[in-house]
This record gives C-alpha cells, sequence and structure tokens, in this order.
C-alpha cells in the first residue's frame, strides 16, 4: 500500500532534515560554510542581505563574516552602486573551501548510496522532488 501524499511529504521534511545532520556530523564543516554558500548563491551581498537570507541577526552575521575574513575565505569589497557601502564575496580561498566541502559531502552520501539499491534515475528523481520542493534551478542549488 502507498503513503499518502501528506505523510510522504511528513516524511519528506524529517529525513531530508536527518540526512543535512547525519552529513554534518561526518563531515567538518567550519562554522560559516552556510555563509560561503549564500556567497556562492547570490554573489557579492551586504551583511543586512546576509543576515536576511540565513535568518540571523546582523551582529551574528557581521561576526561570522569577521571569522571568515580572518581565514581569508571572504573579503570586503566596494559595493558597486554605492560608494558609501562595502560588500562581502568570496576569495578565491572561499571557493576552494566550499568546493571541498561538497566533495566531501558527495564522497559520504555516494559511499551511503553504495549500500543500496537505488540506481541513479531513482536518485535522480529524488534530487528532482527536492528541488522543485524548495523551487531551485539547478544553477541555484546551493547547499554545502
Amino acid at each position: 500500500m502507498t503513503a499518502s501524499l501528506p505523510a510522504l511529504a511528513s516524511d519528506l521534511v524529517v529525513l531530508a532534515a536527518r540526512l543535512t545532520r547525519a552529513v554534518r556530523r561526518e563531515v567538518d564543516h567550519p562554522a560559516g560554510a552556510r555563509v560561503l554558500s549564500l556567497l556562492d548563491e547570490h554573489g557579492p551581498s551586504g551583511v543586512t542581505a546576509l543576515a536576511i537570507a540565513d535568518r540571523c541577526s546582523q551582529p551574528t552575521m557581521t561576526a561570522t563574516l569577521r571569522t571568515l575574513r580572518d581565514q581569508g575565505l571572504v573579503d570586503r569589497q566596494p559595493h558597486p552602486h554605492d560608494g558609501r557601502a562595502h560588500v562581502v564575496a568570496l576569495t578565491a580561498s572561499g571557493r576552494a573551501e566550499l568546493a571541498r566541502i561538497r566533495r566531501a559531502n558527495t564522497a559520504l552520501v555516494m559511499a551511503r548510496l553504495a549500500t543500496t539499491h537505488h540506481t541513479a534515475e531513482e536518485v535522480a528523481t529524488a534530487v528532482a522532488v527536492l528541488r522543485d520542493v524548495l523551487d531551485l534551478h539547478p544553477q541555484e542549488d546551493t547547499t554545502p
């Protein structure tokens, strides 16, 4: 018997959250990895815009960005349209760190998939469902 769509929708949320937590437990995600992903998705952004996107306070985002800047992962740049303001952008090191995180995430999920019977087509369907639910396009999917 097939589960109802509401039950499957609930399972989708629960299992996606569990997968995210499992990956974060097993893969080294530095503080601020989400911000690196947001900058990759949205491009250079101001502190307020990043805080809104990450659903955190502006002081919390400022502290996170300070840490990332100290690590050489982001840098401040002049705002392209407002000479009084600045934006934050990924550095080459930030892009490399984000790529490392994504490779590690991929390796972990691939190892787990290898122990299942699921085909590439089934995984593609699962990805398509998540993308549709999140209303993302392939070039905008920036989960670390």
